[in-house]
């Protein structure tokens, strides 16, 4: 294995990134110059193509729920200067204890300061590269894919056959939530707004539902498993969407407030779960290396496809955060950091 010490980098290295120094909307981002990062044991420094953003960057950008900084995210401006996660690159070189990679791997996963040239991620959340995926398609895949993998398999115990209800079914974890579903030989149905709903039905659900006009609620249908992805509805509609043992998976909450988000309502879901023939879950999103291999395998299969509404540069991150923002992203967005 080719392995290369940090200590044969240049002194006082410097890439181009994206920066914030304080909280805020996308107008706290600005592209600088700075040191670039070393990889530290068991981490590897990426040598960044494309980098994907979700809504959970998003959050770490202003901060809110304000109990994020609160619990270690940073008080008065976020902890990590670069933002960004998602990442796909190739590996430029390895700490110390690393056993899983080596130099010129193409790579993707999770790391730290993504919308940079070079990003550092620990071997325990990357994994080779999909074959046959261009790099800005790997990169929008960790979190937001295994996110929707750990809804409906570890917590959602989805089985083959089952009727699933996707709520929010046209945006990040949505569309891999879609496809996965039915991988994984459910019924899906997929609710969306009316000019997202060609989309829906690309992604393979067997039914779809405009937000605006349908209401999942109603009684004429009931589901084994509900994943309500950034919604905020009221935990008796769900429960009037589900067959009398079915799971309802909270995943997100975009409308609970600036303050905890959507806790309350996870929590009050967790108290009431014990009391109902129906299962509330609520959960906290796992990066894993083995999660990321098994999507690759849904991905290698042909069964996952990353839709990539939008690219942007790295230059132009803050037109990328407020295109998120705007709630119109078909899928996912990717930031190429350089050509490949």
């Amino acid at each position: 294995m080719v392995m290369v010490s940090e200590r044969l980098l240049p002194a006082r290295a410097s890439m181009q990134a994206v920066v914030q120094d304080r909280y805020g909307d996308a107008s706290t981002l600005r592209h600088e110059r700075v040191p670039r990062p070393r990889a530290g044991t068991g981490e590897v420094l990426v040598r960044v193509s494309a980098a994907g953003l979700d809504r959970g960057t998003w959050h770490l950008m202003t901060g809110k729920p304000y109990l994020m900084r609160v619990v270690g995210m940073g008080l008065r401006g976020p902890k990590d200067r670069v933002p960004g996660r998602d990442l796909a690159g190739t590996v430029e070189a390895v700490g110390p204890a690393v056993t899983r990679f080596a130099v010129g791997d193409e790579v993707y996963g999770i790391g730290r300061g993504s919308f940079a040239e070079y990003a550092v991620a620990r071997e325990d959340k990357l994994a080779h590269k999909p074959v046959g995926l261009s790099f800005q398609d790997a990169a929008v895949v960790p979190i937001s894919a295994g996110t929707a993998l750990q809804a409906l398999i570890d917590h959602g115990r989805l089985e083959p056959g089952q009727t699933v209800l996707v709520i929010g079914a046209s945006g990040g974890v949505g569309s891999y939530a879609v496809q996965l579903a039915n991988a994984l030989s459910a019924e899906v149905t997929g609710v969306a707004s009316a000019s997202k709903l060609d989309l829906v039905r690309s992604l393979g659900a067997h039914h779809v539902l405009d937000y605006s006009r349908d209401d999942w609620a109603d009684g004429s249908r009931h589901y084994d498993l509900v994943l309500d992805i950034a919604g905020n509805p009221k935990l008796s509609r769900l429960r009037r969407a589900l067959v009398p043992t079915g799971t309802a998976v909270l995943v997100g909450g975009e409308n609970g407030g600036n303050l905890t988000g959507g806790m309350n309502r996870s929590l009050g879901a967790l108290l009431l779960s014990p009391f109902v023939s129906q299962r509330f879950a609520w959960f906290v999103s796992q990066e894993t290396a083995s999660d990321l291999e098994r999507l690759a395998e849904f991905i290698e299969a042909g069964t996952v496809t990353p839709r990539v509404e939008r690219v942007f540069t790295l230059d132009h991150v803050p037109e990328a955060v407020r295109h998120l923002d705007g709630g119109n992203v078909r899928g996912k967005v990717a930031v190429a950091v350089r050509a490949t």
